[in-house]
This record gives structure tokens, C-alpha cells and sequence, in this order.
């Protein structure tokens, strides 16, 4: 073996990394990747994998969708970054216009860009501080809304985000969230909301609500639409601002552009990023006008928000699943994935539910015996996804959930090549071979 194939090989470029890279940021699959397109990946032995994580819901169009590339080396040759606090360029504007109207239709919006979900967040809660004058925020149980400290502070996890990075921000007041599955309704989570007004907080105070219309690493688990139009009517009512964390269910996951479109219903803030740069960093909050303009100037920005390349990347994301008829194939891929996973359900004892909206599907991984969750069963079926070829990865309070969240660009043939993978996975998992 020459030094190049020592040096390319997957065990030595693991290694190098243990050695070099702290073992705070986890990686979920013992591999390399070496190149990738749509919903492959191959790692640095030539090895061919299905990706059905996506960059953690960044690949909506697939890795290295061409129209995105080609884009993006346009962008190249004129301008890579600019700064826009420095001087304005067209790509900025025209995916500022882009959203407005994706995001409020009839609504006149605003947008303003960052480079991760967490930034977008964190200015969304700035905004709606300088419009409301009001430091209240409310969020979660198993909400993630970023690693920054704000971030961390609304997320609602304890392990593994929180660990001893304390203290976290304050006037940050926390609610269940909805989940059949576990028997918390949604009008109990309403109730809850009541009691926090009457023994923590009063409504005057508090500036907004976040939330995510579908939780992402807290299970998968969607709000019914009745609680979104019921926090929207509670907000009205008390001039709350509710905000919608968009980051993981935005740009066609859940079979619309946006989550909260399923409720009939109009958020005064949105948070995006994820996909919309197709594997490029960027985020973004859109936002009514008069909301979005209560900082003065000088109080959002960023050194790279909305890098001119990044929104090469976003703008022609945005053609791609016009185009190429994303929403449709979201939903038609979702109604595919969620039939197959429900008769693994009935196969498999060890799968309590099967959840999601559009192609943003996950099962519930429980102890037949008991109906607890299995995080350890969990693991052992992500492992042996992994050794015949499909890479998946876990979420949910305990991490006992297995998500999905292949490109919207799979083909039938791929996602049925991975259902029969994941077949054999929870066969391996639970010993039936």
C-alpha cells in the first residue's frame, strides 16, 4: 500500500482526527467522506452510502445539486464576499425580496440574513425585544434552537447541549410541548401556558413565543395545527410576538415551504437557515415590516450574513424547488417513507410510533416490554444501518427517535434500497438475525 492510500484511508483519517479534533463535537458514523451527489456519499475508500441525513436537514436539494454549484461559480468570478454593512450587492437583495413574499404573501416583510440557525434565533429574540420593549421569551420542552449561549438557554434540553456551560440567559420561561405519543395534548400544553401567566410572568411582559411547527432534535414531534392557531389567537390577544423556528422544517421538509403554513396561519417572525443555502452556510429572519424595523441602525448584522456566495447558493435553491416541483415530490416521498414505516411497525415491536409531516418522518424506538424509550436498542439499529450502507441518526428527548431526513431530490429506488436496509437494521438491532 503507497503512503497516498494510507494517508486517503478511512481508519488513518479517523485517527488524525481523534487526534486533532476535541471529542465535545461528536460524529455520528465512524466515516470520511470523500465526495458526494443527491443522496450519496462516498467515503475516502470508495465506499457508497445512502445519505438520509442530509447535513442534518441542509440538503433538501441534494449534495452538489448543479444548478446550485454552477451558481455559486458564477458568484465566484464577481464578487465572494463583500460584507453588507460595507456596501450592498445585488444577491443580498434579490433573496431579501425572495423571501418576503415566500414568507408573507400579502404581508409586507422584511428580511435580514446570518450564517447559522442559532445567529438567526438570536436576532429573531433581539427583534422582538426592540418591537415589543418586553424581555419575556417562551419556549419548549425538547425545543433546539442553537449551541450559542441564548441558544442553549431556549433549548430545551439539559444533556447533551447544557452539561456545566452555565448560567444561562434569563427571562427565558419554558412549556410541554405537544406529544400524543407520551399523552401531553395540546390543550394540556395550553393550560400550561395559562399557569405560567398566572404564576410566573404576565402576558405584558412577555415579548414572544418560539417555537418549531415540528420539533426537530427534540423527536419529530408537529404541533397540531389547532395549538398553532390557538398561540397565534393567545399572542394577538396579548400582543405577544410569535415566532416560528423554521431552521429544520423550512424550504419544502414538511411538503410546504414552511411548517406553519399546514396551520393556516401567519407568525410575526420566521427563522430560517439549513437548507436554504444547500450546503452552503446562511440564515436568515423574515419578518412584517414594522417588526423587523423596531432595531435602530447598526443593531443586526454580521461580518458574513448573507455572504454573497451563500446567496448565489440560497437564490438558486429557491429555483431548484420551484422548478424541479419539490413541495410535490415532499409529499409524495412522505407518504411513501411514512406507509413503509409504519408496516416496520407492525413488524417490529420495538417501533411505538411512526410520526412526521411530509418527508420529515421518524419512529420512536421503545422497549416492547415496558413502552419506554431504547436509546441503546436505538443505537444498535443505527449501527447496523450503517454497516450495510444507509446513514441515519437519532433525536428525541432520551434519543430513542430515528430520523429521516433524505434530500427531496431521492429517487423511489433509493429510498426503497434504504427502507430495505433499515429493514435489515432492526432485524440485526433487535437479534432476529
Amino acid at each position: 500500500m503507497s503512503d497516498i492510500t494510507a494517508v486517503t484511508h478511512n481508519d488513518v483519517w479517523l485517527d488524525r482526527r481523534h487526534r486533532h479534533v476535541p471529542r465535545g463535537i461528536v460524529t455520528a458514523h465512524p466515516l470520511v467522506v470523500e465526495r458526494a451527489s443527491g443522496s450519496e456519499v462516498w467515503d475516502t475508500e470508495g465506499n457508497r452510502y445512502l445519505d438520509f441525513v442530509g447535513g442534518i436537514g441542509v440538503l433538501n436539494v441534494g449534495h452538489n445539486h448543479p444548478a446550485v454549484s454552477a451558481a455559486v461559480t458564477r458568484q465566484l468570478s464577481k464578487v465572494s464576499h463583500a460584507c453588507f454593512q460595507v456596501a450592498a450587492y445585488p444577491g443580498y437583495i434579490s433573496l431579501a425580496e425572495r423571501l418576503n413574499q415566500l414568507v408573507g404573501k400579502d404581508t409586507e416583510c422584511q428580511s435580514v440574513f446570518f450564517t447559522s440557525g442559532a445567529e438567526a434565533v438570536e436576532n429573531a429574540v433581539k427583534i422582538a425585544r426592540a418591537a415589543t420593549g418586553r424581555p419575556g421569551i417562551i419556549a419548549f420542552d425538547g425545543a433546539f434552537h442553537g449551541r450559542t449561549l441564548l441558544g442553549t438557554s431556549l433549548t430545551g434540553m439539559s444533556q447533551p447541549y447544557k452539561q456545566n456551560f452555565g448560567p444561562f440567559a434569563s427571562a427565558i420561561y419554558r412549556l410541554p410541548y405537544p406529544n400524543p405519543y407520551r399523552d401531553i395534548s395540546w390543550q394540556h400544553c395550553l393550560n400550561a401556558l395559562e399557569m405560567l401567566f398566572s404564576a410566573q410572568i404576565v402576558p405584558e411582559q412577555v415579548a414572544a413565543i418560539l417555537l418549531e411547527p415540528v420539533q426537530g432534535d427534540g423527536g419529530f414531534l408537529p404541533a397540531p395545527p389547532a395549538f398553532m392557531q390557538a398561540l397565534r389567537k393567545i399572542t394577538e390577544k396579548h400582543g405577544i410576538l410569535l415566532i416560528c423556528d423554521e431552521v429544520q422544517t423550512g424550504f419544502g421538509r414538511t411538503g410546504k415551504m414552511f411548517a406553519f403554513e399546514h396551520a393556516d396561519i401567519m407568525p410575526d417572525l420566521v427563522t430560517v437557515a439549513k437548507s436554504l443555502g444547500g450546503g452552503l452556510p446562511i440564515s436568515g429572519v423574515t419578518g412584517r415590516t414594522e417588526i423587523m424595523n423596531a432595531p435602530l441602525p447598526g443593531g443586526l448584522g454580521g461580518t458574513y450574513g448573507g455572504n454573497a456566495l451563500a446567496c448565489a447558493a440560497a437564490l438558486a435553491v429557491l429555483d431548484v424547488i420551484e422548478q424541479e416541483d419539490l413541495l410535490a415530490r415532499s409529499l409524495r416521498l412522505g407518504q411513501m417513507l411514512r406507509q413503509r414505516l409504519e408496516q416496520l411497525a407492525g413488524k417490529y415491536a420495538c417501533i411505538g410510533e411512526a410520526r412526521g409531516v411530509g418527508f420529515m418522518q421518524a419512529v420512536e424506538i421503545i422497549d416492547p416490554d415496558s413502552g419506554k424509550e431504547d436509546p441503546a436498542l436505538t443505537q444498535a439499529i443505527l449501527q447496523a444501518a450503517f454497516s450495510e450502507g444507509l446513514l441515519l441518526i437519532k433525536c428525541g428527548l432520551q434519543r430513542n427517535v430515528i430520523r429521516f431526513l433524505a434530500p427531496l431530490v431521492t429517487t423511489d429506488s433509493q429510498l426503497e434500497e434504504a427502507l430495505h436496509i433499515f429493514d435489515i437494521a432492526l432485524a440485526k438491532g433487535t437479534g432476529r438475525i
